[in-house]
Parts: C-alpha cells; structure tokens; sequence
C-alpha cells in the first residue's frame, strides 16, 4: 500500500504545491475542500477514513485574509479556521489508527507590529487587533485537542513566495506598471518564507519525531518593504519605481477590497526554533528566491 497523507484545504495556492511534491515521494493525497471531486467537510465519516491510517494531515484551511474587514469577511475568517480545525480535531479522535503529525497552518501576524526588534517562538510578543484574535483563537483551538497518538505542530507561516502564485504576482504587476516604489514608510519589515522552504520544514518535522508545538515558518532573514521593492525592481530591469504613501494605500485598499494591514504592518519574524533544531533553508536570502521566482 502507499503510504498517505491528508491535505486539508488543499486547493489553494500553497496546498497545489504540496499535493505535487507528496505526489512526486509517492504518496496517495486525500485533499478535502468545498471544490468539487474532493472529500466535502460535510462528510465527517469520509474524513475519519481519509486519515485512517494516514502518516500526516496538513490543514491549509481558511477563507482568505485578501478582502475588505467587514462584519460578514470577519466572521468567515474566523469560522473557516476554527470549525474546520476542530472537525478535524474530533475526526481524528474517531480514528483506529490515527494520524502520526498534525500540522496545522497559522500566521506570522500573530505577533505585534515591529519595528525594533524580531520576534521568536520564545521572545516574540503576541499583538492586538482583528488578525492577531483570529490567529490565537486558531492555536487555542487546535491546542485544546489531547491528542495522545498524533503529534501537533502550528506553523506560523510568513508571506509565502511562490513562482505561480501567493504575493509574488501582484508585487510583479506593481513592478511592471512603474508603481514599483516603497509602500507606506518602506520601513516595514517583510518576512517570508519560500514555498519550497515550507514542503522542505514539513518533512523535516515529520522526521522529526520529538518535535511539537509552535514554529516560526519564515526565512531567517527579512528585509524592509523599500529593500524587497528595489530588489524585484532590479530582477524585473526597471529603473523607477513611485511610491505609494499611505494615503494612496488606504484608498486603493477600498477599490480592490483588501486591507492595507497586508502591506503595512511590519512583520520581524526569525524561526528561532527550526534553525536550532537543525533545519537548514534552501532560500534563506531574498536574492536567491527572487532568482527562481522572476
């Protein structure tokens, strides 16, 4: 029999990635997802025999951040994370032979805004406001499960770079069109994390079997928003590039219904816990990300 594995929100962006790559080791992958020709999140009996006997479940799952913050928006961010964590949570109770590892998604917005000192796992202090509730109402959700057979693990992931998809298109198309100058200050931090780097931390902390809790998945090494945009520009052969002040920001937030937290809210995030435990990144710098990614 193959060995198994369970994608949970896996037809977004990241888990298309990831349901490739355990394609390519050879893995079945269950995926569950509202999108059709997948397991439903209605079917509760479909998903304890998804993870029967399944090595991992990843949950991705989650209405995206990328909308305007109204009552409704908020509501279903919230809910999408917490209700599907907790079926699975209780699917995995059902189970015989239950998953070994539970990686459940969070972000790297959980800490506060900052500008004068990087956050870590130990170190880093939580912050306040909407995005901030949601990631900790997420964790304690999923920490609240005692789970004595399978192992779990909240990933609290940076902005993924990607070559077909997550943030590198848009940045590219402001790049493309002049608009490729520093948002906001620029002095905002920008952590990410390169997609690859992501598959590559999963099958570290499956080896990994001593390992639980909560791990910082970002690059060791973030830059500002001025340095991120400099560089794209360079890679892309554009000399200029205007700025967008704030101002500009917070009106083309309502045009195309985002929030303008996505851009200005400086994320100093280093993954304390991975490095000492022994994980080496592939894209550790910027530079050598943007190489694969333009």
């Amino acid at each position: 029999m193959k060995r198994k594995m369970v994608l949970a929100g896996g037809t977004c962006f990241i888990g298309l990635y990831l349901q490739k790559k355990f394609q390519d080791l050879d893995y079945e992958v269950k995926v569950i997802s509202r999108q059709p020709n997948h397991i439903t999140w209605d079917g509760h009996e479909g998903i304890v025999g998804a993870l029967e006997n399944a090595e991992m479940l990843i949950n991705l799952a989650g209405k995206s951040v990328d909308c305007r913050y109204n009552a409704k928006n908020k509501e279903d961010i919230l809910r999408s994370r917490t209700e599907t964590t907790k079926i699975l949570g209780n699917a995995i109770k059902k189970c015989q032979n239950p998953p070994k590892l539970w990686i459940n998604s969070s972000t790297a917005t959980i800490y506060r805004h900052a500008d004068d000192r990087p956050m870590t796992e130990e170190s880093g202090e939580i912050g306040t406001g909407f995005s901030v509730d949601v990631a900790k109402q997420w964790e304690k959700v999923f920490f609240e499960f005692d789970l004595r057979e399978t192992r779990q693990i909240a990933l609290r992931i940076a902005i993924v770079l990607g070559e077909h998809g997550g943030v590198i298109v848009p940045f590219k198309n402001l790049v493309r069109f002049g608009l490729g100058g520093a948002q906001g200050p620029g002095t905002q931090k920008f952590s990410w994390v390169h997609i690859e780097d992501i598959f590559q931390i999963i099958l570290f902390l499956q080896e990994r079997e001593d390992l639980n809790g909560v791990f910082n998945c970002s690059s060791p090494n973030p830059i500002t928003n001025r340095e991120w945009m400099e560089l794209l520009r360079k890679a892309m052969n554009r000399k200029f590039g205007l700025p967008t002040p704030k101002w500009m920001l917070e009106i083309g937030a309502i045009l195309i219904k985002t929030e303008t937290e996505l851009i200005l809210k400086s994320r100093w995030v280093i993954p304390e816990r991975l490095e000492r435990e022994g994980y080496h990144f592939k894209y550790r710098k910027i530079e050598d990300a943007i190489q694969q990614l333009i």
